[in-house]
């Protein structure tokens, strides 16, 4: 069980000048962390959707999930930096240091945020809801959502991509 009183530290952007759609999620799972990269959990359906969406094979290591990113136009991060969490569980979210999304809007043409799931979308609201930049709520990915459906994120998909 995750210690409640000890801070966790997300990661860093991915991204780069090129890049015109951010995917924002919460926060990273217990094995994303232990990983050290997003959606590390098998059963989390991310990965699988990306590569399927654009007709692409899996790739497993971490480096090549990167350059798929960076070859499609696609900026991840998490709004939260930092913060205190039991396990994965985003209800269980204290102390909450969201992004600073400048940093990536600065350096990067994004025109659209996805963001996947409702904490991820109600964090990002709260703190850049007003910015001049269209952003959708997608169902989030993870195994714990029982009512994830691919065709929303595809459908967005098609009109971003």
């Amino acid at each position: 069980m995750s210690d409640i009183n000890e801070i966790k530290y997300g990661f860093e952007p991915v991204y780069d000048r090129h890049s015109t759609v951010l995917i924002l999620g919460s926060f990273p799972s217990v094995k994303s962390r232990e990983i050290k990269f997003y959606y590390g959990n098998r059963q989390n359906r991310f990965w699988n959707m990306m590569f399927s969406y654009f007709g692409e094979p899996y790739r497993e290591e971490t480096e090549k999930k990167k350059e798929f990113l960076l070859e499609k136009g696609i900026a991840l991060w998490d709004i939260v930096m930092a913060c205190r969490i039991v396990g994965s569980k985003d209800d269980t979210l204290e102390a909450v240091e969201l992004a600073d999304l400048t940093k990536v809007f600065d350096e990067a043409p994004i025109r659209a945020v996805l963001l996947n799931g409702s904490k991820a979308f109600s964090l990002y609201e709260k703190q850049y809801g007003n910015l001049p930049i269209p952003h959708y709520k997608m169902p989030s990915t993870s195994p714990a959502n029982p009512r994830f459906r691919k065709e929303i994120w595809w459908s967005t998909f098609d009109e971003l991509f």
